[in-house]
């Protein structure tokens, strides 16, 4: 697996853009300089996210979701394993 995240990654299982090794992996998303937790699905080269809003559900009782425009920088978690001296 590289170190590179996807370019487009989406955490609904139906999406063809979902990977769960690359989230069980943990993956972070900066959006426009800020870090976003509630991105539901992104792709770089387009330059846009998908964001949860709050407390909105849509007519099958899925969070509803907005598509935001800007610069998106995905990166993967650092591991929290101590190192060996």
């Amino acid at each position: 697996m590289s170190d590179t995240p996807p370019d487009r990654l989406s955490n609904d299982p139906r999406s063809q853009f979902y990977d769960e090794a690359v989230l069980a992996r943990g993956i972070g998303i900066r959006f426009n300089g800020e870090e976003k937790t509630t991105v539901e699905e992104y792709c770089v080269s387009e330059g846009w996210v998908r964001m949860a809003v709050p407390r909105a559900l849509d007519r099958r009782g899925r969070p509803m979701t907005l598509k935001f425009k800007g610069t998106v920088e995905p990166y993967f978690h650092e591991a929290t394993a101590p190192k060996e001296e």
